[in-house]
């Protein structure tokens, strides 16, 4: 049987728990504003204190019903009503729900592998080396009678070929030039190497030859032969000739440069050039006035200081007692009234410079030299212009040779031809 509730206590319940649903936890006290994580959590907590309300207004009016129909002490219920007790439902509330705080991932620490490389090796790259063969020569150069060179028929001439020993053996004295093949040009079947030429030495070598009677191009290839029998000459494996190709017409050979027809200084190198100490390399490498040189300037240098612009032979007799040298011109066909034109001297700065010029001839096919004339010259800067009527000659096919002596032994005779020329006035 329910006991009567007094309604003072039941006020006191009510405002207990109307100030427990209006203190709401996570509301600041100075009403500032909330951060977003507390205002997440504050809005939670009023859900949580609303339910809570609904529940505290449901148990008012319960409580109050019962007690309005409730007895006092020693009465009975009005209508002849008898108060079954009634049982209460127990309210539970909901604890406050907090949202979770916004959770920050420490970094994880991975281990990074450390990396080891091996030092690195190069391949080495295989290469092939090449014996080089023990006879084997190189080309360098035509010294005389560059390829194509004009020719009258049987005329003769001497070739010469600058080569390089460019095997691992020596070339000796033993060793032959020797024709080949093509023409032979009436040349030898052999003739020995002047001297010994070691790997890397250069060597000029020479052979008389002579055109054939007929016009045409005309080869003669010529190769190296070592002392025991090695046929040898150019290219990788020494198997290929070096040779003599000529053009043999009815051309006047004093058109030998088209440019300058008859003209002796253009066409110095159709001469053979010898001193005492034997036959030279046209051109030579500078004045040497040792064993004999021959060059070409287009502005020689005069004694006196005078700059020419007129094409020269520059020459130098070989030193020593009898020193002289001389070029040896190809056949030409004189024509009536020509003449032989130059001027002579010593070049300049060439002051211990005394020799004696001398122009001589000689017919086709003889051997025998006649004298045009002789000139003594000196330092004494002043030269000397000779002009030579071969009138006599109209007709004829000569020879002629250019010759320089020394007087004495002078070691510094460098001297000139300038402008020798055939010439019709």
């Amino acid at each position: 049987m329910l006991k009567r509730i007094s309604p003072t206590f039941l006020m006191v319940l009510v405002v207990i728990l109307s100030l427990s649903a209006c203190n709401l936890p996570g509301m600041p006290a100075d009403g500032g504003s909330l951060e977003p994580n507390a205002m997440n959590t504050a809005v939670v907590q009023t859900v949580s204190a609303q339910q809570t309300q609904f529940a505290f207004d449901s148990l008012v009016q319960e409580l109050t019903r019962v007690a309005q129909t409730t007895p006092g002490a020693g009465e009975a219920p009005s209508g002849g009503f008898t108060a079954t007790p009634t049982s209460v439902p127990s309210m539970t509330l909901a604890p406050s729900q907090t949202l979770p705080a916004t959770q920050t991932l420490a970094p994880t620490s991975t281990a990074v592998p450390t990396l080891t490389t091996a030092p690195w090796t190069p391949t080495p790259i295989a290469t092939n080396t090449i014996a080089v063969p023990c006879y084997r020569a190189q080309f360098i150069s035509d010294v005389t009678i560059p390829d194509g060179t004009k020719m009258q028929a049987n005329q003769s001439f001497t070739k010469t070929w600058r080569l390089k020993n460019s095997g691992s053996c020596n070339w000796t004295n033993e060793f032959d030039l020797v024709f080949d093949s093509g023409n032979a040009m009436s040349g030898p079947a052999s003739q020995k190497l002047p001297a010994t030429i070691r790997p890397g030495d250069s060597v000029d070598l020479s052979v008389s030859l002579k055109a054939p009677s007929s016009s045409g191009s005309y080869t003669g290839n010529w190769k190296l032969r070592s002392s025991n029998g090695v046929l040898f000459g150019l290219g990788s494996n020494a198997n290929n000739p070096f040779w003599v190709k000529i053009e043999v017409g009815d051309t006047d050979p004093g058109s030998w440069d088209s440019d300058h027809p008859r003209d002796l200084a253009y066409n110095y190198c159709q001469a053979i050039w010898r001193t005492s100490k034997g036959q030279i390399s046209c051109p030579s490498d500078g004045d040497n006035t040792s064993t004999g040189s021959v060059r070409r300037s287009k502005t020689p240098k005069l004694e006196g200081g005078y700059q020419e612009d007129e094409m020269a032979i520059i020459v130098a007799p070989n030193s020593g007692d009898s020193g002289y040298i001389v070029g040896r011109f190809p056949a030409l066909k004189i024509r009536d009234g020509d003449h032989f034109r130059t001027t002579v001297g010593c070049m300049n700065e060439a002051t211990d410079c005394d020799v004696t010029f001398r122009v001589s001839y000689a017919l086709e096919g003889e051997t025998s030299t006649k004298n045009l004339g002789s000139w003594d010259e000196e330092y004494d800067g002043d030269w000397t212009t000779i002009d030579i009527d071969l009138s006599e000659f109209a007709g004829k096919r000569i020879e002629l040779y250019l010759r320089v002596n020394n007087n004495g032994s002078s070691k510094d005779d460098r001297v000139f031809w300038l402008v020798p020329v055939v010439y019709k006035p």
